[in-house]
């Protein structure tokens, strides 16, 4: 066992350029208030907060007016596909659907539909969010498809922001990127900085609906712990469409999990 560093110093005092116990003492001292301030300084660089408004999307209420229960996963995802749309904006922080699910979870509060104000408010300052955002989606036997979202400001517990969207459910996952693209501007964020060459899909590809609903099954997986089951989810999702980014990186980061 290699001797500590005091033994060190202690044991030289018997040599000719003997180093005095008091010495030592103060060196000693001295050491431990550098490991301190060293220890302290960092931990003040990390809780340096990210000075970006924060936005956390809550689960949606499904109000569909038919094979409710086959469009009830959808509460997680769309709630997941919105926050994917709002994250391509670099200057803004969305929380992440897993930080949610944990603090939803912990207030027993995973089934609920909406939430009012005061509870926005709590859960958004909790996840150290600004805006808190939730809504409804109806889908109807015509496959005609609204969402309806607000937010609240969690410093002021006023509801700041609502929107309204329709289209088909054909296109949702074209619905859902507009419907990011226009609380971005609505709740006044940061500007999308616009990147040279940069190429803006015109649509999001075909089978929305059903990669939307293997989305929510997915996330749905992911919070059961079958992350096994998830994954293979996600990667018939990119069968569907192998260049949905959404599924790229859910994909990746579940197989890194599972490492």
């Amino acid at each position: 066992m290699l001797p500590l560093f005091s033994e060190v110093l202690v044991s030289r005092t018997t040599s000719a350029h003997a180093v005095p116990l008091t010495r030592v003492n103060r060196i000693l001292t001295v050491v431990g208030l550098s490991l301190t301030v060293a220890i302290q300084t960092a931990s003040a660089q990390a809780r340096i907060m990210d000075t970006r408004p924060t936005v956390a999307v809550f689960y949606f209420d499904n109000g569909s007016l038919v094979d409710n229960a086959k469009f009830e996963p959808l509460r997680k995802g769309l709630a997941m596909m919105l926050g994917y749309e709002l994250a391509r904006n670099p200057g803004i922080r969305v929380v992440e659907r897993d930080k949610l699910q944990e603090l939803l979870a912990e207030q027993n509060l995973q089934n609920s539909d909406r939430v009012d104000p005061a509870t926005a408010v709590r859960l958004g300052k909790l996840l150290g969010a600004r805006h808190f955002i939730d809504g409804t989606f109806i889908i109807d036997a015509s496959k005609k498809l609204r969402i309806d979202v607000r937010a609240v400001n969690t410093e002021t517990g006023q509801w700041d922001y609502v929107e309204t969207i329709r289209g088909k459910s054909d296109h949702l996952l074209d619905i859902v990127g507009e419907l990011g693209a226009k609380i971005n501007k609505g709740m006044k964020l940061p500007e999308i900085p616009i990147v040279k060459g940069a190429v803006v899909p015109a649509t999001r590809g075909p089978n929305q609906e059903r990669i939307s609903q293997l989305v929510s099954r997915a996330e749905e997986e992911m919070d059961r712990g079958n992350t096994k089951y998830a994954a293979t989810l996600y990667r018939n999702v990119l069968e569907l469409n192998k260049n949905y980014d959404l599924a790229q990186t859910r994909l990746a980061s579940i197989e890194r999990l599972a490492k």
